[in-house]
């Protein structure tokens, strides 16, 4: 052995390994990469432009350290698919178990097995991955975009807290994903309703877990992800792309305040229906999470009535701005929150500039990302707006689709409103801000202007005419000299 010779107590030093991998952590008995480490000094793979962080991003936290540390990407990513699932299955099935055990003594519910109600819960869930569930021979095609939603993010969360920034990660928790949405759906509604669930699951987790896995700390960002991207689409249309995302977010905003408007009108009419329905405690609990399922569906239908077609909630109805036809509606407290005619007609016509103002916004973004650019033309900014507006029509037409459909038979299988119109109605009032901020304060745009208007007066406006020489003879010269 070799040390030192005065060593105290007679130890000697012993030489330290070549390599070490870091110290394990006492917190989930994993070993913790350190600097020294060769993970350390090699950034993730798989993802572009993923490496050392800097900043905030590159700060640890206990929150992001779990028992999965270690584990090869797609392990990772497949259990936090798994985890994703089985709670907001959880918390879907659960309320549906807790109703039937409150009722299971009622003579009513005799003969009903305690599991139909775990199928209730699963459909519902499933329904939110857009399967379609079967409710007395009617197939009700309206998806709960509450459901969505939390599947959106527990699927968020889990990857968030689990997951590895890693391509092979995102594309396991996808796949385990789609698998368990498929097999859940083929459970309860057969085998077209797995392949629809195969479907709806993919794109749930592949949104979900991808926003998850790109809010860890050592992820790159999305500007980063999406460089390549960029570089390959016109300036012009990238910033349209952007700016489309701003009117859709800005446009569901203010659908939100204004859905809470109505329902703050209608609250006594809520209150009056769910009082008819005489539901116990644990009964008005149920129907209100029943309920908050279907609530971002109401968001999006006043998105519609914002825009200007409105929507229908049954056959020989129609709610919208100008115009309201009421009529026999089923005994829901949701409903009660419906525009009445009070709400039809006078300031409600101006709905629209809502749509308008979001569009403004959009149009302040697209003057933000071309300002510095050069080598653009005069008429670069109304081609994003262009595309601006056409990017948020599409996104609104996708929600409008999501939250149109049947909840029954007879006038019931008429339910939301129309796609295509309100997609054009909502690309016209964006396109119309848009235009109206981007253009003026766009300065290759005034330069053209000015330029314009300078050729316009140069025309119409004769020039001055230069005074001829005098051909007269001066004093003291003589006629002919010159």
């Amino acid at each position: 052995m070799s040390g030192s010779s005065d060593a105290p107590g007679g130890l000697h030093a012993s030489a330290s390994p070549a390599r070490d991998d870091g110290a394990v952590s006492v917190l989930t008995g994993s070993r913790r990469r350190t600097a020294t480490g060769r993970a350390a000094a090699t950034p993730p793979t798989g993802v572009p432009g993923a490496g050392p962080r800097r900043g905030g991003r590159g700060r640890t936290s206990p929150f992001f350290v779990s028992a999965l540390d270690g584990s090869p990407a797609w392990v990772t990513g497949a259990l936090a698919a798994l985890q994703g699932a089985l709670l907001s299955l959880l918390v879907v099935v659960l309320p549906s178990v807790a109703a039937y055990v409150a009722t299971s003594a009622d003579p009513a519910n005799e003969g009903v097995e305690w599991f139909r109600s775990v199928v209730v819960g699963t459909s519902l869930w499933a329904a939110g991955h857009g399967v379609p569930p079967v409710v007395a021979g009617s197939a009700v095609t309206l998806v709960p975009l509450g459901v969505t939603l939390l599947a959106l993010f527990t699927a968020w969360a889990s990857a968030r807290r689990s997951g590895v920034p890693e391509r092979a990660a995102l594309v396991a928790g996808t796949a385990t994903y789609a698998a368990v949405t498929a097999v859940l759906s083929a459970c309860v509604g057969g085998p077209v309703a797995g392949v629809r669930g195969l479907l709806g699951g993919a794109a749930v987790a592949g949104a979900g877990l991808g926003l998850g896995l790109l809010a860890r700390p050592d992820a790159p960002t999305w500007r980063e992800l999406t460089r390549r991207a960029r570089d390959r689409v016109p300036v012009v249309v990238g910033a349209g792309l952007e700016a489309a995302t701003v009117a859709a977010a800005t446009t569901v905003l203010a659908a939100s305040v204004v859905t809470l408007g109505w329902v703050l009108a209608g609250r006594t009419t809520i209150v009056a229906i769910a009082d008819g329905l005489g539901v116990d405690l644990l009964g008005g609990a149920v129907l209100a999470l029943a309920e908050l399922a279907f609530a971002p569906v109401l968001v999006v239908w006043a998105v519609a009535w914002l825009a200007g077609p409105g929507f229908v909630v049954g056959e020989g109805t129609h709610f919208a701005p100008d115009a309201m036809t009421g009529g026999t509606l089923p005994a829901v407290p949701l409903l009660g929150a419906l525009p009445g005619a009070d709400l039809t007609g006078g300031p409600a016509l101006l709905a629209p500039v809502l749509v308008v103002a979001a569009g403004a916004v959009a149009g302040w973004s697209v003057h933000r990302s071309l300002r510095a650019r050069t080598g653009l033309r005069a008429w670069s900014s109304s081609l994003a707006c262009v595309v601006t507006a056409a990017g948020a029509g599409l996104v609104v037409a996708c929600l409008v689709l999501a939250a149109s459909g049947a909840v029954g038979p007879g006038r019931m299988a008429t339910v939301g409103a129309s796609a295509p119109a309100v997609a054009g109605a909502v690309a016209g009032w964006v396109l119309l801000g848009a235009l109206v901020v981007a253009v003026p304060a766009d300065p290759r745009v005034r330069a053209a202007v000015r330029a314009g208007v300078a050729a316009l007066v140069g025309r119409v406006v004769p020039r001055r005419r230069a005074p001829r020489a005098s051909t007269r003879p001066t004093a003291g010269s003589a006629p002919g000299s010159p």
